[in-house]
């Protein structure tokens, strides 16, 4: 996450979102920097209209507060799916009893 928070800052200040950059924040902050994971940001963020990645991830939490009832509802979903599988438990063992007698 220091990496994205890093490119962000970056960003928020104006400044290119550079790998050289990216090392230089984290470097100040204290942090050990990976070079593979910078060179990684700066080529996945090439392109990117990060005032638009902020737009949409501002939008998010709207969806997110329908996650909560959505979790209610998942356990009752469960015990609708855990009955099927015990009656093809019982399937597959009646099974096992008739192919036991051809065998003798």
């Amino acid at each position: 996450m220091e990496y994205i928070y890093a490119a962000l800052l970056l960003f928020k200040a104006g400044k290119d979102v550079s790998e050289e950059n990216v090392k230089a924040v984290l470097s100040a902050a204290g942090i050990a920097v990976n070079d593979a994971r910078a060179k990684a940001l700066v080529a996945s963020l090439e392109g990117v209209d990060i005032n638009e990645a902020i737009e949409k991830a501002a939008a998010a939490p709207v969806a997110v507060a329908a996650a909560p009832a959505a979790a209610g509802a998942a356990p009752a979903a469960a015990a609708v799916e855990e009955e099927p599988e015990e009656d093809k438990k019982e399937e597959e063992e009646s099974g096992m009893a008739g192919l036991g007698a051809l065998f003798g």
